[in-house]
């Protein structure tokens, strides 16, 4: 399989040659709450703007201007993680978990499930998406430690908050938006979104779950075995990093305040990236000066932790890059136009399916909640009720396209930043995301019949 930056500008190639096939159209945008949202009966033929050579080697320095906050956030906690990493802490930490769990091995059964339950609350109440980046790192070694594998450990916190961010109840970034745009009051309907967000959360629970105790049994199943049995776990097998001494334990009380910051700080606080980009760092100078570190080894541990982030950093200003293309070379309207144009011919259940699988497929090209919202919810909201369905099922139908798919989607900055650090290659995350994102999609379907047949969502 190629390298994930090659995949990232193969699909950056297939935007450029997309803006020559597609019609070149746009729709009349108005400003509400500070957003350009599209005006439904607008669209319109433009002027043709096909991209071509330059645009393709200007893409990627223009997707990282674009993404420059969300980069440098990324090489910053990579800095930060650095000088944690340097002390030791985090592996003393996770061997005092591991021989906890050989004490008492029935503890071990309850670890997934409750990382996974606490990510998918924070996915589900503030919309926790970048923020699982610093998660990472943490996660994969203790994963692997456990005798499961990487992939169980990107799992637990990605696609914990993903069935959260999918199953929403109170997500400022999607369902805020989408109903401020719908007109309906804002986080109404937060009771049948509760049932799908326990709903998606168990299903993703149960399928890690099942693939980990899999994996556990026989190692030589995991789909990166090879890759995990080059990763350098030497420090799980050193004593003396071991050791959870007096200073290390500081240090993991200074990690874990940073994280109930860092929740606290996004869901009351209304902190983002410059706000959690400065916790870091101040956890990282508080952790040097707490561990007597020398300057200069602090200073290289930082520089090391950031560099193993440059292939993330370069992803995500790719993926950036790649929505640049499509909306300077004004195909996204036209796709959007032509597809919500066709939904008004079929019953009600159907529709609100179509809906549900375009929001799916939009998310390919605007991997953002909030952009999303923006771009379709103009048209989808007076769509739903030309066909007869409320316009809180609408709101529903986008915010489970949104969620459900996003999280293997490669022009997700998000889903290609995570599978970067976590050195896993992306056709082995397909492998592994296939059967649960079917059982999303049928879940996703099913979830959304109510509303439309009992006509009680409002």
């Amino acid at each position: 399989m190629p390298h994930t930056l090659i995949i990232v500008s193969f699909i950056l190639i297939t935007f450029i040659i997309l803006t020559w096939l597609i019609p070149a159209g746009e729709f009349d945008r108005n400003l509400f709450n500070g957003r350009q949202v599209v005006v439904p009966g607008t669209y319109h033929h433009v002027a043709p703007k096909p991209q071509g050579l330059m645009e393709l080697f200007t893409a990627p320095i223009k997707g990282m201007m674009s993404a420059s906050q969300i980069i440098a956030l990324v090489l910053l906690i990579g800095g930060a993680f650095g000088i944690v990493t340097k002390t030791g802490a985090i592996n003393a930490g996770l061997a005092g978990v591991l021989a906890t769990t050989r004490k008492n091995p029935a503890i071990k059964r309850f670890i997934i499930p409750i990382i996974m339950f606490l990510f998918s609350l924070a996915g589900a109440s503030f919309g926790m998406a970048e923020e699982v980046m610093v998660f990472i790192l943490i996660t994969i070694p203790l994963a692997i430690a456990m005798g499961y594998d990487s992939l169980t450990g990107v799992a637990m916190p990605f696609i914990g908050a993903a069935s959260g961010f999918a199953g929403a109840f109170s997500n400022p970034f999607t369902i805020g938006i989408a109903q401020g745009i719908s007109e309906i009051p804002i986080f109404s309907g937060w009771e049948y979104r509760i049932v799908i967000w326990l709903v998606l959360m168990t299903a993703a629970i149960l399928f890690v779950m099942f693939y980990a105790r899999r994996i556990e049994k026989n190692p030589e199943r995991s789909l990166v075995y090879e890759i995990d049995r080059k990763r350098d776990l030497t420090a799980y097998h050193s004593a003396e990093d071991l050791a959870l001494t007096l200073k290390r334990k500081i240090v993991l009380v200074i990690f874990f305040v940073s994280i109930i910051m860092l929740i606290v700080g996004v869901n009351v606080w209304d902190w983002y990236i410059n706000e959690i980009a400065g916790l870091f760092l101040a956890m990282a100078l508080l952790t040097a000066l707490v561990y007597r570190l020398n300057s200069n080894i602090a200073i290289g541990a930082f520089l090391e932790g950031a560099r193993d982030m440059m292939t993330a950093a370069f992803v995500i200003g790719l993926t950036r890059g790649m929505l640049i293309i499509a909306t300077d070379g004004k195909i996204i309207d036209t796709i959007l136009a032509g597809i919500a144009g066709t939904m008004g011919h079929f019953p009600k259940v159907v529709s609100v399916q179509m809906m549900f699988v375009f929001q799916g497929f939009m998310n390919f090209f605007v991997p953002s909640g909030s952009g999303q919202a923006a771009l379709t919810m103009p048209l989808m909201a007076p769509l739903a009720d030309l066909i007869g369905i409320t316009r809180q099922t609408a709101v529903l139908a986008f915010q489970l396209g949104d969620g459900l798919f996003t999280n293997i989607f490669p022009t997700s900055g998000v889903t290609m930043g995570v599978l970067a650090i976590a050195n896993i290659p992306y056709d082995k995350w397909v492998r592994f995301m296939i059967p649960l994102s079917v059982i999303f999609l049928i879940l996703g379907c099913l979830l959304l019949i109510p509303p439309v047949l009992l006509f009680i969502y409002h």
